[in-house]
């Protein structure tokens, strides 16, 4: 493999542990970054952003953060300096061409016609496929000069929380368009800087819409330096379950939902009959451990009528959950934060009109928290119509990845970390290793429609328990189950744990796979 052209698009956390697995098999990758520093969407956060994972999920199993951080959710400063020293300490730096934009990619050799015909990956089912195909990627920098780079494979690691902002839509002269003030995304927010941030919204009226991380954390900011006398609003379409920790009434809710007994109690992908005998009879227990968790978190929501209307455990299934900023309720107490619940909202010239106001909520500035369209992204790397026609499958279907992955009709070509977990940087780096794995002739695919066939197992999983959130790909409750694959897939032993009621009721982390040690099959 030490020949092979391997081009990762993003220097994040994917791209970081895609490009060190593949330097520990002698293959050294070039990276392409378009920012100026590496981190991906955590180089471009404000001051007050912090994990939302506790620090010891949030780690590579193999580099352990210093002793110097203590605290469980560290902010994004010490993240950052994280990701800077592991990718020192494996010679990752080393690859990353910073500010070098990817615009486009084409695959060349091979007319798409005989690629949509293939019935093995790639044409013979490995990785490089047969030598006669290779991308074409075009490079920008960031002085505007353009290159084209070739590559035998690629890896795209760029990340579903940035670029491409997700803007709701308005009837003709109900958007944007008609009012007075200014309206950006909470990804403009953040590149502003926290101090230029801070200039914008000082004395201002500012509304907020959105109700998950980015959009309470800019409230709680807005709070912060405007107090009770410019209060800031947000306008919450879909109410969300934001919790104060992990702890229910004592109780790590991990203890509940993210171990194996607690998969026990969910229809899996590929399950035998006892598996799903199981999950049939056990189903009860899980809405016990739900309403159990439910009945703590509930408690401060019931003031304000926050209570979501879909369960906790859809919302871990989902990975839609966030933990509340510091004194988030305190702000909701003295009225430098209010909440305005309604499905729709259009704009006019003071600001905005939200259901069942006749007064519009008067604003100097509106800020977009509605998250992005990490699927777009996928869809625009590609120049052609057809691979754009397949790359992201429909809205009625979830984005085509074998193992998250893999797409079965695109060759030569991964995808890391668009799929969602209960730790990213933790799933992240397993795939890494399960791919370099792959890309050393570790194993091969199966062909294209046991792939296929494999990724509607794994769609009718996601919309049996994330309802309408189907297309976020997440394996938040389903992450111990799906390292198995991977670790089947290597040769691997999946069960990590020491003893039988230590492997059934005890929480899987990064730490369970730092020997994991893949054999080719």
């Amino acid at each position: 493999m030490e020949k092979k052209r391997v081009a990762i698009v993003g220097a994040g956390v994917s791209g970081l542990a895609a490009c060190k697995h593949l330097l520990e098999r002698g293959c050294r990758p070039v990276v392409f970054e378009a920012d100026a520093v590496l981190g991906g969407v955590w180089a471009r956060v404000p001051d007050f952003t912090a994990l939302q994972t506790p620090r010891p999920m949030y780690q590579f199993s193999d580099f352990p953060w210093p002793e110097t951080v203590t605290e469980m959710f560290p902010d994004h400063r010490q993240v950052m300096d994280y990701l800077g020293s592991y990718a020192r300490h494996f010679g990752v730096l080393d690859c990353v061409l910073f500010g070098r934009r990817v615009v486009g990619m084409e695959y060349d050799g091979v007319a798409e016609e005989a690629v949509a015909a293939w019935e093995e990956w790639a044409g013979n089912g490995e990785a490089f496929g047969s030598g006669d195909g290779e991308w074409r990627l075009t490079v920008a920098d960031a002085e505007g000069g353009v290159e084209t780079h070739e590559a035998d494979f690629v890896i795209l690691c760029i990340g579903r929380f940035s670029g491409v902002p997700n803007i709701p839509t308005f009837p003709p002269g109900k958007g944007p368009e008609a009012f007075d003030g200014q309206v950006i995304h909470s990804m403009d927010y953040s590149k502003m800087g926290t101090k230029k941030a801070k200039e914008m919204i000082k004395g201002k009226r500012v509304t907020v819409v959105g109700y998950l991380k980015s959009a309470i954390d800019i409230a709680a900011d807005c709070a912060q330096v405007n107090g009770s006398d410019h209060p800031c609003t947000m306008v919450v379409r879909t109410k969300h379950w934001i919790i104060p920790d992990f702890f229910a009434w004592g109780v790590h809710i991990s203890k509940l939902f993210l171990n194996r007994f607690a998969e026990l109690l969910i229809h899996k992908p590929g399950e035998s009959f006892l598996l799903w005998l199981l999950a049939t009879l056990l189903a009860p227990l899980r809405w016990l451990f739900t309403k159990f968790a439910e009945s703590y978190y509930r408690i401060p929501m019931k003031k304000y009528d926050m209570v979501p209307d879909h369960s906790l455990f859809e919302a871990l299934a989902t990975c839609l959950i966030a933990i509340q900023p510091k004194d988030y309720y305190k702000h909701l107490e003295e009225g430098s934060i209010m909440l305005k619940k309604s499905k729709t909202f259009n704009f006019c010239k003071e600001g905005l009109v939200v259901e069942g106001e006749f007064s519009p909520i008067k604003s100097d500035i509106v800020i977009f928290g509605t998250g992005f369209r990490g699927d777009e992204k996928i869809k625009d790397m590609f120049m052609s119509e057809y691979f754009q026609s397949i790359a992201i499958g429909s809205t009625s279907t979830t984005v085509p990845l074998y193992r998250e992955c893999i797409h079965p009709k695109i060759p030569q070509l991964a995808v890391l970390g668009y799929s969602e977990s209960i730790a990213n940087l933790y799933t992240s780096e397993i795939r890494a290793k399960w791919l370099a794995h792959y890309l050393d002739g570790g194993f091969r695919l199966p062909n294209v429609a046991a792939m296929q066939k494999d990724i509607l197992e794994w769609e009718k999983y996601m919309k049996r328990y994330a309802g309408k959130y189907f297309r976020r790909s997440s394996i938040g409750v389903l992450h111990i189950w799906y390292n198995d694959q991977l670790c089947k897939d290597m040769g691997c032993n999946p069960k990590r744990k020491k003893g039988f009621f230590a492997e059934l009721f005890e929480v899987y982390g990064p730490g369970d796979y730092a020997d994991l040690l893949p054999k080719k099959v």
